[in-house]
């Protein structure tokens, strides 16, 4: 054997499983909570937002177990985002069909959500960053805050988040949801004040968004006129030789 592929060999990284990893598993187990809970959503409204809600929470568990257990992945993070993205959707789907006169708005907010996202997504990994939370010092301060204070991100996504859960329970009501009488009348009264507060912080998410979209559109296009400039560079180079 040569000393070579002996060295190669020496070299190789340990065979991993990156769909085996803690924070990848996290994954599956919200992926199956959110089918849960879509199974659950038009005949048992608790059932569904309990799984539901478990599920977005468990977002914040999944990176710190990346971090914890030093399993960050490119197949994770793409994971994540798609979950996040599909359940949201799901969710604004259903709403659609009970709000009816409202069904353009939640389209729109739905249409933003999955491209802006989308473009944050393709852009980092094709301008070579590490996370798509990569965000340049030169990018609007509204961005950076998002990206950069762990605080910001989990409080703008819990809030956005229970924005929809809200609309989603007031379309069933107090009366179906048993929250008429009593305590029960109390807490309803919670969630409709918790579903108030939401309504700033959901809009907010939206102008991100907007903003990471343009954003994002940015980065693919400065790199386009990089790769542009290397082509004709190359092309020029070529000719000259010739």
């Amino acid at each position: 054997m040569s000393k070579t592929s002996m060295s190669s060999r020496s070299c190789a990284p340990p065979s991993e499983n990156v769909f085996l990893f803690v924070p990848n598993l996290i994954g599956y187990a919200r992926i199956g909570l959110a089918v849960l809970s879509f199974y659950y959503m038009a005949h048992n409204p608790w059932m569904s937002m309990s799984m539901y809600a478990v599920s977005c929470l468990l977002d914040a568990v999944d990176g710190h177990a990346a971090r914890c257990y030093n399993q960050s992945s490119k197949f994770g993070a793409v994971l994540d985002m798609v979950t996040d993205r599909s359940t949201t959707s799901a969710l604004v789907v259903f709403l659609a069909t009970q709000y009816p006169g409202y069904a353009f708005p939640l389209q729109i907010l739905t249409a933003l959500d999955l491209s802006s996202h989308y473009m944050q997504m393709y852009a980092s990994l094709t301008c070579g960053h590490a996370s798509h939370k990569t965000v340049s010092p030169s990018a609007p301060w509204i961005l950076r805050m998002y990206y950069t204070s762990k605080p910001v991100l989990f409080s703008v996504c819990m809030g956005n988040e229970f924005f929809f859960i809200g609309l989603y329970l007031r379309a069933w009501g107090a009366k179906q949801l048993g929250l008429e009488v009593g305590m029960a009348a109390l807490l309803w009264s919670l969630i409709m004040v918790c579903f108030t507060i939401s309504i700033p912080i959901m809009a907010f998410k939206q102008v991100v968004n907007a903003i990471q979209l343009v954003e994002a559109s940015e980065m693919l296009a400065q790199a386009d006129v990089k790769s542009r400039c290397a082509q004709k560079a190359c092309e020029s180079s070529v000719r000259r030789s010739d």
